[in-house]
């Protein structure tokens, strides 16, 4: 197994419990707060959340839209936890290169605050590509940084125990998921935090 799998495993099984008080748990808040008001749902999508934790983003989408919610996380704690929220959806302990859905049954996938601990992102667009139907979305909301201050972070980030990899500018991120076949829809900004919507041709 990849070592930052590891490293995620083991940093978010320790958090699972009490994650929404802790540091990480109060940081991603604001990235799903900004997602709501970005991302665009109707009654009945297949929406998927990779890197779900512990389902609250999917709660808090079901309370305003009557979706079929999944998500995956590489945490088993998180997902039991994530199943626990969120009975009428399904969750499964999965990395992002490989999530056992079928191919072409989900409209919408978001990835929220995760993207950055993925080890190969190139393999998770192709797996993207690979689930969502023709003309879905994919929702990556990610930090923002500065090209300086970004470059600084990314120099150190081996050293991360919760198995961070990269932060990436907006263009690195649409330039991933154009090389598989999306198309550009736009990004949001607010702050440290960017949304970058690209859409299944």
């Amino acid at each position: 197994m990849n070592n930052n799998f590891e490293k995620n495993i083991s940093a978010y099984d320790k958090k699972a419990a009490d994650y929404d008080n802790t540091h990480d748990g109060k940081f991603t808040e604001k990235f799903k707060s900004f997602l709501l008001k970005t991302v665009s749902i109707k009654d009945g999508d297949f929406v998927l959340d990779v890197g779900c934790g512990n389902g609250s983003l999917l709660t808090r989408i079901s309370k305003v839209k009557a979706i079929h919610g999944f998500g995956t996380d590489i945490s088993p704690q998180m997902i039991k936890n994530a199943s626990w929220r969120n009975p009428h959806s399904t969750f499964v302990t999965a990395n992002c290169e490989n999530i056992p859905f079928d191919d072409k049954s989900m409209d919408i996938i978001i990835t929220c605050a995760a993207y950055h601990h993925f080890p190969d992102v190139n393999a998770f667009a192709k797996e993207v590509k690979r689930l969502l139907t023709r003309n879905g979305d994919l929702y990556v909301a990610e930090i923002n940084l500065p090209p300086l201050i970004r470059h600084i972070a990314n120099v150190f980030l081996p050293l991360s125990k919760d198995g961070d990899v990269k932060f990436y500018s907006t263009n690195e991120i649409v330039s991933t998921f154009s090389s598989v076949g999306f198309r550009y829809e736009g990004v949001s900004k607010s702050g440290h935090i960017q949304i970058v919507h690209m859409k299944n041709e």
